[in-house]
């Protein structure tokens, strides 16, 4: 199975390579982006082409990739670390979605504005939290997280310097983690981690502390090392990330996507286990 996704992913990124279909006129006629495959209602894997992403950020990309005559295909190329690797060496364009931080300002342009603020939240399992008011009273405890995830600049600081954290690939592993007493708690977005848990039958099994640890600006970055990034491209993506944030887009799509992704678990339930196996 890992060899078949691997050998889709690239065919799927062959396809920008291809003679006279990246460039044309002096500018980029295609974008490849991909992003966490775990995070409805802003990203997840399409039931129906699993090789593509699809939820609000996605949805986004498609606007303006009209808008600019280009076109932005959104591919699942694996776990969150893996896709961050994927744009950081330039294999893929973009990440759809991601916060921001130094290392990845190395690698990366980020599109300004921003185009969702994410809270991100302390999740425990229910009816068995501890006294909790900000970040110093998580020391001493055990907590999981995504591989390479983020938190933001000073909370990813703190955590490194303060917090012992147990790094997975899959968020549901995390939380399969956090309900058999393996940690403490888990740090991950209030409505991807809602969606995820709801979806895997362990919402009620779950809770989360407040304040959030964070709350963070979700962007769109651009690889330095992408064929396409030139200054045109970067300026239109500004330009039209500017213009759809202030017409209330991002969070127009964000609630259309909560109802797919809701209508889709619903549609999968109700399909029998059978019929499920032959699905891809």
């Amino acid at each position: 199975m890992r060899k078949m996704q691997s050998l889709m992913i690239l065919c799927l990124l062959g396809l920008a390579a291809l003679p006279g279909a990246a460039w044309a006129a002096g500018k980029c006629e295609r974008l490849v982006a991909t992003g966490n495959p775990e995070y409805p209602p802003y990203l997840w894997r399409d039931p129906q082409s699993p090789q593509h992403l699809i939820g609000a950020n996605a949805d986004l990309l498609a606007h303006i990739g009209e808008q600019l005559g280009v076109k932005i295909d959104v591919i699942y190329t694996g776990p969150w670390s893996r896709a961050q690797d994927e744009v950081r060496t330039g294999r893929v364009d973009l990440l759809a979605g991601a916060f921001l931080t130094l290392p990845r300002l190395e690698r990366m342009d980020y599109v300004h504005p921003a185009f969702f603020d994410t809270p991100s939240v302390v999740w425990v399992r229910k009816g068995q939290g501890f006294p909790y008011t900000g970040w110093e009273d998580l020391r001493g405890r055990t907590g999981g997280t995504l591989v390479h995830n983020s938190f933001g600049e000073r909370f990813d600081a703190f955590a490194k310097a303060n917090l012992a954290l147990e790094e997975v690939p899959s968020q549901v592993q995390a939380f399969q983690m956090l309900l058999l007493g393996r940690t403490d708690y888990v740090l991950y977005e209030r409505y991807p981690g809602m969606a995820l848990a709801d979806t895997q039958g362990m919402l009620e099994n779950l809770e989360t502390l407040e304040p959030p640890i964070s709350s963070e600006g979700l962007y769109l970055t651009l690889s330095h090392d992408s064929a396409c990034n030139d200054p045109w491209l970067r300026g239109q993506l500004a330009k039209k990330m500017t213009e759809l944030t202030a017409a209330g887009l991002p969070e127009t799509l964000l609630q259309r996507n909560l109802e797919r992704w809701k209508a889709q678990q619903l549609h999968a339930a109700d399909v029998p286990p059978q019929e499920q196996e032959k699905s891809p």
